[in-house]
C-alpha cells in the first residue's frame, strides 16, 4: 500500500516538473522576443517628447530607454543579432543624431553616422489597399469593343493558399447601397466553402458592419491572406464617414466572423513563423489626460490567433508610436521593423 503511494507521488511529481518545464520553455519564448518602441506621450501641459520603450511581446513593459528632453528619439531598429538598437534624435534646427544603446539600456552611444544596415532598413511587409499606379500602355487600355461589350464582368474571387475556401466579391445592381463604399457595402459578398459548397453571404457573419476592398487585393497574389499556423485571416478595409475615415477588418476564415481591427485605421503587420499579428493602429479624438482636448494618437498592437490583442504602451495613454522594431532569435526574418516620420 506504501509502496503503491510512493509510486504514485513520484509520478505526480514527475509530472508537475514536465508541466514546469514547458511552462518555463513557453515563457523563456515570450521574453525572448522584445520589441522597441518610439512612444511619444501627449500631457495636458508642458512639451512631451518621444522616447524608446522596450517591452517584451506578451506586452510587459521591461525600461524605458531613453529621457533626454533635447530632441525627439525616432525610427528605433534592433541589430540583426539584436545585441543593439540603432535610433535617430530629431533635435530643433533639423538636426539629426544617430545613437545606439544596447536593448538592457546600458551603453547609450553617439555615432559619428548611421550603421549601413540602418539606412539600408525598409518596414516590413504590411497589408494596405494603396493600389499601384495604372500602366499608361496603350495595350493597357480596353478596345471600344470591350467596352461595349454586353458582357457582365464576373466578381473578383480570392482562394485562400490551403484551398479551403474562396471570396467572391459579388455585387448586386439593383442594390444601390452596395455601390457605396460605406456601413452596409459588401454585405452580397460570399464566404464559399470549398469542399462543401457551403456558401455565407458576409452580411450573415458575426461582426458585419460593412466591408469594401481586401487589403493587398491588387498587390501580390500571394500576400491577400495571412495563414501561419492556426491563424487564417483576410483584411478588408471600409470607409465610414468624413470624420472618422477608414477602418479595417479581420475576417476569420476558422470561426468565421468579421472583427474590427480599430475605432479607425490599422494596417496589419506579419510576424512570419508566428500565429500572430501587430497592427500599426491609429485612433482619432483620443481624450489628453488631464484636458479636455483630443488628439490623433496611433499605436503598436499584437494580435493573437483568437484574435486578442495586447498594446504596447500605458492604459488610457494618448500617444503617437514613431517608429518599432521587434527582435526574434530563432525566426525569420529576426527582426521585424516600421519606421515613421515624426510629422
Amino acid at each position: 500500500m506504501i509502496l503503491g503511494k510512493l509510486v504514485l507521488m513520484r509520478l505526480i511529481l514527475r509530472a508537475l516538473i514536465i508541466i514546469g518545464a514547458l511552462a518555463i520553455l513557453t515563457t523563456q519564448a515570450w521574453a525572448d522576443a522584445e520589441i522597441v518602441i518610439a512612444i511619444r506621450y501627449l500631457q495636458a501641459e508642458g512639451t512631451s517628447h518621444s522616447h524608446l520603450y522596450l517591452y517584451r511581446e506578451d506586452g510587459k513593459l521591461l525600461w524605458q530607454l531613453t529621457n533626454d528632453n533635447s530632441g525627439k528619439d525616432l525610427g528605433p531598429i534592433f541589430a540583426s543579432d539584436g545585441s543593439m538598437i540603432v535610433f535617430m534624435r530629431e533635435k530643433p534646427n533639423d538636426v539629426r543624431e544617430f545613437w545606439s544603446i544596447e536593448p538592457r539600456g546600458t551603453h547609450l552611444k553617439k555615432l559619428d553616422a548611421a550603421p549601413d544596415w540602418y539606412t539600408s532598413a525598409k518596414s516590413s511587409p504590411y497589408f494596405t489597399n494603396v493600389e499601384p499606379k495604372e500602366s499608361t500602355s496603350p495595350s493597357s487600355a480596353a478596345s471600344p469593343e470591350e467596352s461595349a461589350s454586353p458582357t457582365e464582368t464576373p466578381p473578383p474571387t480570392y482562394k485562400s493558399p490551403d484551398g479551403s475556401v474562396e471570396l467572391v466579391l459579388r455585387r448586386d445592381p439593383k442594390d444601390e447601397d452596395d455601390q457605396i463604399n460605406g456601413p452596409g457595402h459588401g454585405k452580397h459578398y460570399l464566404l464559399r466553402d470549398l469542399k462543401t459548397g457551403a456558401e455565407t453571404e458576409f452580411a450573415k457573419l458575426p461582426g458585419f458592419l460593412g466591408v469594401a476592398g481586401l487589403l493587398n487585393e491588387n498587390q501580390d497574389k500571394d500576400q491577400r491572406f495571412l495563414f501561419d499556423g492556426p491563424l487564417r485571416l483576410a483584411f478588408f478595409d471600409l470607409h465610414l464617414n468624413s470624420t472618422d475615415g477608414d477602418t479595417v477588418f479581420a475576417l476569420d476564415l476558422t470561426d468565421p466572423r468579421l472583427v474590427r481591427l480599430s475605432p479607425n485605421w490599422a494596417a496589419p503587420i506579419p510576424l512570419r513563423g508566428e500565429a500572430a499579428f501587430l497592427t500599426f493602429t491609429e485612433n482619432r479624438y483620443v481624450p489628453i489626460p488631464g484636458s479636455k482636448e483630443t488628439a490623433n494618437c496611433s499605436y503598436m498592437e499584437r494580435w493573437d490567433e483568437k484574435l486578442n490583442k495586447i498594446r504596447y504602451a500605458r492604459e488610457k495613454s494618448a500617444a503617437r508610436c514613431y517608429g518599432m522594431s521587434m527582435y526574434r532569435p530563432g525566426l525569420t526574418p529576426s527582426t521585424i521593423t516600421m519606421r515613421r516620420s515624426s510629422n
